[in-house]
């Protein structure tokens, strides 16, 4: 007498294992990780250099920045570069599958769509919040290294650098997650690489903060509200923009990621592969 073997539904447990091992396998992933940590932590280096040249060179009794200088530790060059390769290899975890056809076989595997996309997103903002982690420790106490020569660095509990600190950390999983999203609504490599970069990097740039509408909406991107949570200044009385809150800043960075991730989980349920 034969006996049968049911299989078990896959646990959300092992769809984490399955994409994690997806992900670990792959040799662009520690290569990509370790590159955008020497180049983020680079730029932070470069720009500490810079303010240092700066000072050295002028006048004796040139007014000197007090305090923490989040332009050194984070610089918009360094960390606009980072919001690109994480949205991009949050994506790719997606559209890579629908490009050689191998989403059939885990939609097969695993009928639950969403939870195959929940794994992903989950996967990514693990691997991407302990880069993030490791980049923005690592931009601080490099430029505060550097500036230390001047006397201008600053510890960990100064003012402002636990905010900027945290929200540099961050966002490389909310933009990697945020991609994960992205690529299942749009299942085209070329048109979700295209699609991130102008949401995350270009689109800040098409509005100003003159006016009250146009900055609402430029308040609205994660650029900006990363921008926001690095500062450590207040708003000067005389400035004739229009400042983005704290507080504000902060929603935009929990709901660019939350809606792009359920959108993606009611698409999946409701379109063929």
């Amino acid at each position: 007498m034969t006996a049968l073997t049911v299989a078990r539904p896959a646990r959300f447990g092992d769809l984490f294992a399955a994409e994690w091992i997806k992900l670990r396998s792959l040799r662009s992933t520690a290569w990509t990780l370790v590159l955008t940590t020497v180049f983020v932590v680079g730029s932070a280096a470069v720009a500490a250099l810079a303010d240092v040249r700066n000072l050295a060179g002028g006048a004796s009794g040139r007014m000197r920045p007090d305090g923490f200088l989040p332009f050194d530790a984070y610089p918009p060059a360094g960390y606009l570069t980072l919001m690109l390769v994480a949205g991009s290899a949050g994506a790719l975890t997606v559209v890579s599958e629908y490009g050689t056809g191998s989403i059939r076989t885990t939609t097969v595997a695993v009928p639950a769509r969403g939870s195959v996309v929940l794994a992903k997103a989950v996967v990514t903002a693990v691997v991407w919040t302990a880069a993030g982690a490791v980049i923005s420790t690592g931009s601080f106490l490099v430029s505060q290294a550097i500036l230390d020569g001047e006397g201008l660095g600053v510890s960990f509990t100064h003012p402002g650098v636990a905010r900027a600190l945290v929200a540099s950390a961050l966002l490389a999983p909310v933009c990697g997650v945020f991609g994960v999203g992205l690529g299942v609504l749009i299942r085209h490599s070329a048109m979700t690489m295209v699609s991130s970069a102008f949401l995350l990097l270009m689109l800040p740039m098409l509005f100003s903060t003159s006016r009250r509408w146009s900055a609402d909406v430029n308040h609205a991107t994660l650029f900006a509200a990363w921008k926001r949570l690095v500062q450590n200044w207040g708003d000067s009385p005389d400035n004739l923009e229009y400042t983005a809150t704290v507080p504000g800043s902060l929603a935009v960075f929990v709901l660019w990621p939350l809606v792009a991730v359920v959108s993606a989980v009611v698409t999946v349920r409701r379109r063929d592969v």
